[in-house]
């Protein structure tokens, strides 16, 4: 009677427990479906906002200049290409400056000096976006127009004060285009990369500064007996142990940058005219719909949700490639 009433405890608890798991399981399932629903409906409601200027302008709304709310006429092509450009100065500057700290920090920094430095960068990364953008706006932008700007002018751009082009200026394509400008202030689309990519360094040298100290120990000592400097080491062992975290935080970084809204509206100069150089003004998707959206009505308000899509569909493809890099990687090292 004994071994027959143990028998139905246990068939009991049996019971419960994978109870318990499909419950546990359901839950799970239910909170990483609340992020997909969330994102899709996100995606769904810009689509379905900006389906009027989709409608009107077609393709044209992709490639076009344009944007007059005056005759109702908008296009997405500075918006997108102001994203784009201060995205990509961000990641030349900030990728080698994070690199070098992360470096810094786990093979040639002292003990008593890890942590200060590691706590100053975190504590840059949760400075709120408009005290860099207040910084850039009233320091910073002046500080370069007033010091760098008229240097680059001169010596690299195709608008130089004399009027006589620099060697670099005429003989290298494109150098002029991109360093010529009439404009006399600071806020540019090169300001707002620098800014952008002083705000992405916390968070790209904090993920290279963690996965650098994933490396064995072993590893590293072995090569320094056998006569390797710290940047042999760090180049031929270290990057390549870690590549794939490494890039995973260089487009966690960008994805940061792509969806900044307030340090860029202040320090980009918010213009809405298609410019190659880099010292002249332009606008971003995030700032176009920060200084337009409160006052927008009918076609200029779904324009803007069409740039609020375009935003998600950019982001999709920056993590799209980032995956696709990754897998590649995986598959190279044989995983």
């Amino acid at each position: 009677m004994s071994i027959v009433s143990s028998t139905d405890i246990l068939e009991q608890r049996t019971r419960r427990d994978a109870r318990h798991e499909r419950l546990f399981r359901w839950l799970l399932k239910g909170c990483a479906l609340i992020v997909l629903a969330a994102l899709l409906g996100a995606a769904g409601a810009t689509l379905w906002g900006g389906r009027e200027a989709f409608t009107t302008f077609g393709w044209h709304f992709l490639v076009s200049s344009e944007w007059d709310p005056g005759n109702d006429v908008y296009g997405a092509l500075v918006p997108v290409y102001g994203t784009l450009v201060t995205s990509f100065i961000a990641l030349l500057i900030a990728v080698p400056v994070s690199f070098g700290i992360a470096l810094y920090l786990s093979e040639v920094a002292p003990a008593w000096l890890r942590t200060p430095v590691a706590s100053a960068i975190e504590l840059l990364a949760g400075i709120p976006s408009i005290i860099y953008g207040m910084w850039g706006l009233f320091i910073f932008a002046p500080f370069f127009a007033e010091h760098f700007k008229p240097w680059l002018t001169n010596n690299l751009g195709n608008k130089p004060d004399d009027g006589q082009l620099s060697w670099v200026a005429e003989h290298v394509p494109f150098i002029g285009k991109l360093f010529g400008s009439d404009y006399p202030f600071g806020a540019s689309i090169l300001v707002a990369g620098i800014v952008l990519a002083i705000m992405v360094i916390p968070f790209i040298s904090s993920v290279m500064r963690e996965v650098f100290q994933t490396v064995p120990t072993p590893l590293k000592e072995s090569a320094y007996a056998l006569g390797s400097s710290t940047w042999e080491v760090a180049w031929n062992i270290v990057l390549p142990y870690t590549r794939s975290a490494v890039i995973g935080g260089i487009f966690l970084g960008l994805g940061r940058a792509l969806g900044e809204t307030m340090a860029v509206t202040f320090v980009l100069g918010n213009s809405m005219r298609l410019s190659s150089s880099l010292l002249d003004p332009g606008t971003s998707i995030a700032s176009a719909i920060a200084n337009q959206f409160s006052e927008a009505v009918g076609l200029q308000k779904s324009a803007l949700m069409a740039l609020a899509f375009l935003l998600f569909v950019v982001t999709f493809i920056v993590l799209l490639i980032a995956r696709l890099m990754l897998r590649r990687l995986a598959s190279k090292e044989g995983r």
